[in-house]
């Protein structure tokens, strides 16, 4: 493959996040969310970077991450989607913006049942047709 060929990838990272979102809380939710993918699924992190200089920086996700929106129902359905096709996901709760750490965000999202997350965000990744799938009903984040 040459340098000017455009890379396509077979695998899709994705946030799908709720339309009543303030602008703070989408990018903090989009935030967590991917951090989680990061974590477990070491395919989707690419080499470390380095400016002219020599100076290194962390490397980052190896593929565009595309963000979505949605209604708390889109929400709903598409993790059930990603949960039936069992893909990697992460999640965040309306809980989550009323604690403060990692122990409490955890504590959070276990006191609830799954089929009663008040979510407000979602982080799949997968092949491009599964997570195009468990996607249905979400639209691009403008």
């Amino acid at each position: 493959m040459s340098e000017t060929t455009p890379v396509r990838f077979d695998t899709k990272i994705a946030v799908l996040l709720r339309g009543d979102l303030e602008s703070w809380q989408r990018l903090n939710v989009t935030a967590f969310l991917v951090s989680g993918l990061g974590s477990q699924r070491p395919e989707v992190i690419g080499e470390p970077y380095a400016d002219a200089d020599g100076t290194p920086y962390l490397p980052m996700f190896r593929q565009p991450v595309l963000v979505f929106e949605g209604t708390k129902e889109t929400l709903t359905a598409a993790h059930g989607r990603a949960l039936s096709r069992s893909l990697p996901r992460a999640v965040f709760t309306s809980d989550l913006f009323a604690t403060g750490n990692d122990r409490d965000n955890r504590a959070a999202v276990q006191a609830v049942q799954r089929d009663q997350l008040d979510l407000v965000g979602l982080a799949v990744y997968g092949p491009r047709n599964a997570v195009d799938k468990v996607l249905k009903g979400a639209r691009i984040h403008p």
